[in-house]
């Protein structure tokens, strides 16, 4: 059973910083590739950040480059969003997503295991 399961949501407000993190539960995540989303009211759910296992490849939505970091604990357990400058338009539920083949993408579909999600709430 692959679960990933996220925390660290939250309010915030604008300009300030928010870390989640994503623990898949029971096992560490080596050799999945492991991704972040995002959905807002009425909106499609949108890609975050991601990294492969295959290639060791990061990558981010340009929306959120230069203000997110999306990075790994030394143990394989813990997959973290390091999300600063936090605007409003970043106010969404926040899903962590694992792929077990190590590839990943940025589309959802790519992605087999899916968190229940946290809510991150930026306030202006």
């Amino acid at each position: 059973q692959v679960q990933p399961v996220e925390s660290g949501g939250g309010l915030v407000q604008a300009g300030g910083s928010l870390r989640l993190s994503c623990l898949l539960s029971g096992r560490t995540f080596i050799g999945f590739a492991m991704g972040w989303f995002r959905q807002a009211p009425g909106k499609e759910r949108e890609f975050v950040a991601a990294f492969t296992w295959i290639g060791g490849y990061t990558y981010y939505a340009d929306a959120v480059k230069g203000r997110f970091t999306i990075s790994k604990d030394s143990a394989g357990k813990t997959v973290y969003l390091q999300m600063n400058s936090l605007k409003p338009e970043d106010s969404a539920i926040y899903y962590c997503a694992a792929d077990r083949s190590g590839k990943g993408g940025r589309a959802p579909a790519g992605y087999g295991y899916w968190g229940q999600g946290t809510q991150v709430t930026v306030s202006s």
